[in-house]
């Protein structure tokens, strides 16, 4: 058994005994927005105020994931970045709403503001996904504007990285600074949000721009309904982050809210799938870095990683958040 296996085995007889931690504000005050990493809690404001104007829950998903689409400082989404391999930025996101309908792009390039474009996917045509080219094309068609990217920042993080072209990820790279880490690689990246509106329906959004230096036409888990994202309005919502080949393994995003069908609160149910996951993959996954979470119809929200260092930021409908770290299955 090699150190890993025994490690998967270990860890995972560990989560099986741990009790789930859930973030849960009181009954007065139940969870209406959850997204993750720590930049969620400014996502999440946009979208509590875009609620307190009449908002529902897409316009409260697609405002946070907006938000953070502009920061220019934000290499894992949006504007700011980090491109592939050819030191062009691609773009993905998907939206899904309580009705089931469902909008996503793939590898858009020159147009910020994927969430968006997603939504009017889901809008204005009868499709639930458009990529490369023809996305693009649709959304200068429906008024979106052009966008410079990579900013000089990502640029120069890319033109570092050829000097070695040595792709090698670091887990929880939305939690660095860029400027910390110049030409550091990262190997997973996305915001991805949940809420519930004032009507009681849910929604959700992804938005990422994807691996860092990833090679020219890859597209992971975002924007792909039931992987990176899934809403169901009888049950709950939930959304990945990490390494999006990982977590389409395994549908991710489905099968946590599946298990919450099934009774199991948002925190088991997203360990319950980090568990099929470690099991499917063994030392495939040493250095990789995959999590959910989830956000039930009842107000609960909980979250569940591979490794340590994943956090997601929760608000309720008063309007306070706060950043929770999610427990892990290996240390």
């Amino acid at each position: 058994m090699t150190d890993l296996s025994r490690r998967t085995a270990l860890g995972l007889t560990a989560a099986l005994a741990a009790a789930p931690t859930e973030a849960r504000a009181d009954d007065a005050a139940p969870i209406i927005m959850v997204s993750t990493w720590d930049f969620g809690r400014i996502a999440n404001q946009a979208g509590w105020e875009r609620r307190l104007a009449g908002g529902s829950a897409l316009d409260m998903v697609e405002a946070g994931g907006r938000v953070a689409e502009a920061d220019p400082t934000n290499t894992s989404v949006g504007l700011g970045g980090w491109p592939d391999r050819d030191g062009k930025v691609t773009l993905d996101a998907c939206v899904m709403t309580w009705a089931g309908d469902v909008g996503a792009v793939c590898a858009l390039e020159d147009v910020n503001h994927a969430v968006s474009v997603a939504r009017a996917v889901m809008e204005k045509t009868p499709h639930t996904m458009l990529v490369g080219e023809g996305a693009r094309r649709f959304a200068l068609d429906q008024g979106f504007q052009t966008a410079v990217m990579p900013t000089p920042q990502a640029e120069a993080a890319w033109r570092e990285w050829l000097k070695t072209a040595d792709y090698a990820p670091r887990i929880n790279r939305e939690n660095l600074d860029w400027r910390a880490t110049p030409g550091g690689p990262g190997n997973h990246d996305t915001i991805g949000l949940l809420a519930i509106g004032a009507d009681g329906h849910m929604a959700g959004a992804c938005t990422t721009s994807g691996l860092a230096f990833k090679m020219r036409g890859r597209v992971g888990d975002s924007p792909i309904i039931g992987a990176g994202l899934y809403v169901d309005n009888e049950v709950g919502a939930a959304t990945a982050t990490g390494v999006g080949e990982d977590v389409v393994r395994v549908v991710g995003s489905h099968s946590v809210v599946e298990g919450m069908r099934a009774g199991l609160d948002p925190t088991t149910a997203c360990r319950r799938v980090i568990e099929r996951l470690a099991r499917l993959r063994g030392d495939k996954i040493a250095r990789s870095q995959v999590a959910f979470l989830a956000l039930d119809r009842h107000g609960r929200a909980g979250g569940f990683a591979l490794q340590p260092g994943f956090t997601y930021a929760v608000t309720t409908a008063q309007g306070d958040t706060r950043i929770v770290r999610a427990d892990s299955l290996f240390s």
